[in-house]
């Protein structure tokens, strides 16, 4: 009877393993009972068409996944007015955070407030440096500027080329940033890299680019890491220096971005744009929503495949993220009807 029951043991613990080892995304324990409650979600500004996109979102994918969301809240660019509504939603008593930092480190003290109520967080599109997450959404932004290098180099064969970058305070800004940086300099080192920092304004990217424009009226291509307040300003700066010609013309400068928004895939039908990647504004919503709910009922994640054609990886100790597809869209699949920015 004795070795019966130790070789129960031992099959168990060998499929115990083995269920680990397959990356399933449950915990092996089985969730807490409960889970219900109000989330509370943030949005990290309004004034660009892309987080407009995510905001509309929100309340749509919490009423498909049947969680209690309250009315999103603004932190309008300011990582301290972000700590103050984390602050604020925590004293509403919510039971769950949707949470999209500005700076990766300054939010950390948010996300050890709600550590110490108890409060799981999601965190969406940016990673933090450091506190407790139950999961971070977002899409591989190294991946972002590898695509948009590699679709400018077999574009331009030498020649100076711009990178606008976002926030270099924000996870995502550095890991686009040094992602191109890196790519162009492995792979088309006839490229020369200037680089114009504009912290997701549209005001920083008009001037910073109008200053390289006349110092370079040579520039071949321009990679903006944010379509949604980079591409029109990059427009205006090159009509100005009368530099701008569509997709086709000899003069034409290539232009690629980050984001995906609807006015970018017109703007790739007129053939005024190259190239975007499409981050997935729904998916953002709707999987940052549904982790925060499995989070509330106590479920805990492991790296491995998802259901939904995603990984989750561990970036770094403690640190997952389900790294959602967002693909290159040009004018061969604009019109895919599967793009968010089909769906508006």
């Amino acid at each position: 009877m004795r070795n019966k029951v130790i070789k129960a043991v031992a099959t168990a613990a060998v499929l115990t393993l083995a269920l680990g080892a397959c990356g399933s995304t449950k915990d092996a324990a089985a969730p807490a009972p409960g889970g219900g409650g109000r989330v509370g979600a943030t949005v990290p500004l309004l004034t660009s068409p892309f987080w407009q996109a995510y905001n509309n979102y929100v309340p749509q994918m919490a009423a498909a996944e049947g969680v209690e969301a309250l009315p999103t809240v603004n932190a309008n660019s300011d990582p301290t007015k972000l700590i103050t509504d984390l602050n604020n939603l925590l004293n509403q008593g919510v039971k769950g955070l949707v949470v999209t930092p500005l700076d990766s480190a300054a939010v950390v003290a948010g996300l050890e407030q709600a550590e110490r109520k108890g409060v799981p967080v999601v965190a969406v599109d940016v990673a933090p440096e450091g506190g407790k997450v139950a999961i971070v959404v977002r899409a591989d932004n190294r991946a972002y500027g590898v695509k948009a290098c590699e679709h400018i180099g077999g574009k331009v064969g030498a020649g100076k080329v711009v990178q606008i970058m976002g926030d270099l305070a924000s996870v995502n800004g550095r890991e686009r940033s040094e992602a191109f940086r890196d790519c162009v300099q492995t792979k088309f080192p006839a490229l020369q890299v200037l680089e114009v920092p504009a912290e997701w304004k549209a005001d920083k990217a008009a001037s910073g680019l109008e200053g390289v424009l006349t110092s370079n009226p040579d520039v071949k291509a321009v990679y903006m890491q944010a379509g949604g307040v980079y591409l029109a300003p990059t427009v205006q700066a090159l009509q100005r220096k009368n530099l701008y010609f569509p997709v086709g013309d000899p003069k034409h400068v290539v232009l690629v971005s980050n984001d995906g928004i609807p006015q970018e895939l017109e703007a790739i039908r007129k053939g005024e744009l190259d190239a975007t990647v499409s981050q997935p504004a729904d998916a953002y919503a709707k999987y940052g929503l549904h982790y925060v709910k499995r989070a509330m009922a106590g479920e805990v994640f492991r790296p491995g495949p998802t259901d939904h054609d995603s990984m989750i990886v561990e970036t770094r100790p403690g640190i997952l993220e389900d790294q959602l597809p967002a693909p290159v869209v040009t004018k061969d699949n604009v019109d895919d009807p599967g793009l968010w920015g089909n769906q508006l």
